[in-house]
């Protein structure tokens, strides 16, 4: 399960570095690396980002019921 949620949390980092891309530059290196915007294999990785958008949900809604993230937490 940690394994899943580091790979969905880099997917999601991609995506987001892509947009950011996207809304800067107007320049896609998803598309650009996999041919276009209408390549099967873009179409796949933006799939998988969407995907992983909503896996990184679980952790998200199970901080809040926790109180705090693990992140912040004090391991003694």
């Amino acid at each position: 399960m940690r394994a899943l949620n580091i790979i969905t949390l880099l997917l999601v980092i991609v995506g987001g570095l892509n947009w950011g891309l996207v809304g800067l530059f107007q320049f896609d290196l998803v598309a650009a690396i996999f041919g276009g915007q209408d390549s099967v294999l873009s179409r796949i990785i933006y799939v998988l980002v969407g995907i992983s958008a909503l896996w990184q949900l679980i952790p998200l809604f199970r901080s809040f019921s926790d109180g705090e993230t693990t992140a912040q937490r004090v391991r003694r």
